[in-house]
């Protein structure tokens, strides 16, 4: 239910016409009805002061993993309106668009065509029951014969028209696929008018004998074919190689290529222990040992290669914490930085889903109950790069920040989804999916060994209408949240 107020006295930032100005800003009926000073309330419309807070478009985060009304809870609290299943996608887009309207969301939602859901299901007959589940299976991991790639390359078709927002590309948990498949998925795309959504596959710094550097490859394929490409988390695929393949993205991008790429501000990422990357034998190319590994569900962390193959082998779908840099160094934290800073760089989280000791990943409880396990940036990617870049670094003004958390990563969906057109921005008309910051007290609060603490500054947030979070508390009757679909 959508609730009319008007915001009274915040410096509202406007990236969609590059503005911002202390000004009032009417809601109503869900969308921006009115900017200006001084504007009279309706009768029937509250005044709310938000003197001295920052007003913007709510933050849509183009991977994230919740898929959950408790994840996306945590993810209110950081100031996030959309949360996207875009790199992994949806092994089944129509089911998955089914069950989160079914359960209901805090915030919208939306899915891509899964290419290792597809695969998967052509080489073994199956459907996944989770794609991040089958990160460590073998059997969709080896290049396809023309049989089975022309059944997954129909199958992306399939998910496209139900709905899906793109195609996510987990090329980095099957590197030695045939090039050629890659370039297939591309023209599709191309055909299709949807972008991709790519987990590079290995660079040749980390492994000399890959088929074809990750990163070169997505500016190669969008060269080649002009399908829109998004890498995805450049920091963690090109950690201390970053300044390299940023270089390689931004050579791409000056030819015209359609390259987006995306990052977030921790030095450890989070991913199944089962990952080709991940074997004993692959991470000292990386500069790591077993024990820059540790397991989510149970906070231990592996002692050596022994001990690595052997949970690799009982439970590769094991969740794992891996610190691919040490923040308390600056030169680690300067390459976070230059990740970020990098010119359009969106900050996407890779949200992880939230879990707890029974095995269940779903809780309907605010405050989330005790013991839910996670990776810290499912609470605080955007409370923490705002913390970091706009307070601390001053490397981006508040404008900027909401461009690169709000703007530019719609205008990633513009081509796919119509209903993108009204996000990011708060032009009169746009969808009242709004978020109020205190500027001085904003902050990532998640650590890793409390990964489910909140991140703090986000003092309203509105999504459709609806406040989900109000005064900075959260409205844990508040499911206002919209599938965003692909046409």
């Amino acid at each position: 239910m959508n609730e009319n107020v008007l915001l009274r006295g915040g410096q509202v930032c406007d990236p969609g016409t590059g503005t911002a100005r202390t000004a009032d800003l009417l809601v109503r009926d869900g969308r921006v009805a009115e900017i200006g000073t001084d504007l009279r309330a309706p009768e029937d419309v509250p005044v709310l002061d938000v003197t001295g807070l920052v007003v913007g478009p709510g933050f849509i985060d183009l991977h994230s993993h919740v898929d959950s009304i408790a994840g996306q809870r945590l993810q209110a609290m950081d100031g996030v309106c959309a949360t996207l299943e875009l790199e992994a996608g949806a092994a089944r887009v129509e089911t998955a668009y089914a069950s989160a309207a079914r359960d209901g969301r805090p915030l919208h939602y939306g899915y891509a065509a899964s290419w290792a859901g597809a695969r998967f299901a052509a080489h073994t007959g199956a459907d996944p029951d989770d794609i991040l589940g089958v990160l460590g299976a073998p059997e969709w991991q080896r290049s396809s014969t023309p049989s089975e790639r022309a059944t997954w390359l129909g199958r992306l078709e399939t998910e496209l028209a139900a709905g899906g927002l793109g195609v996510g590309i987990l090329l980095g948990y099957a590197p030695r696929t045939d090039p050629a498949e890659f370039l297939d998925v591309a023209r599709l795309a191309a055909s299709a008018g949807v972008p991709t959504f790519t987990h590079v596959r290995e660079l040749v710094e980390a492994d000399p004998t890959t088929p074809v550097d990750g990163s070169s490859e997505i500016a190669m394929a969008a060269a080649e074919t002009g399908a829109a490409m998004h890498h995805c988390h450049v920091n963690s695929t090109s950690r201390r190689h970053i300044d390299r393949v940023l270089s390689t993205l931004d050579e791409s991008r000056s030819a015209g290529s359609p390259v987006t790429v995306e990052a977030y501000p921790y030095g450890a990422g989070s991913t199944a222990i089962g990952a080709f990357f991940l074997s004993p034998d692959r991470l000292p190319a990386w500069g790591m040992s077993p024990s820059d590994l540790v397991l989510v569900d149970t906070g231990e962390r592996i002692a050596d290669a022994a001990r690595l193959n052997e949970v690799r082998a009982n439970d590769p779908g094991a969740p794992c914490i891996v610190h691919y840099l040490d923040e308390r160094a600056e030169a680690d934290r300067a390459l976070l930085r230059h990740a970020l800073a990098f010119e359009d760089s969106i900050v996407a989280s890779d949200a992880m889903f939230v879990s707890w000791p029974d095995g269940s990943r779903e809780s309907t409880e605010w405050p989330l109950p005790a013991g839910g396990r996670t990776h810290p940036r499912t609470a605080g990617t955007f409370s923490k790069s705002l913390r970091l870049m706009v307070r601390e670094q001053r490397a981006w003004t508040w404008l900027e920040a909401f461009r690169r958390c709000s703007y530019l990563p719609a205008r990633v969906l513009d081509r796919v989804c119509a209903t993108a057109s009204g996000k990011g921005h708060l032009g009169i008309g746009a969808d009242a999916d709004i978020v109020v910051l205190d500027p001085e007290n904003l902050t990532d609060r998640a650590t890793f060994a409390d990964p489910t603490r909140t991140a703090q500054g986000v003092r309203h947030l509105l999504v459709d209408g609806t406040f989900v979070v109000r005064d900075g508390e959260l409205r844990a009757d508040a499911f206002p949240g919209r599938p965003l679909r692909g046409q």
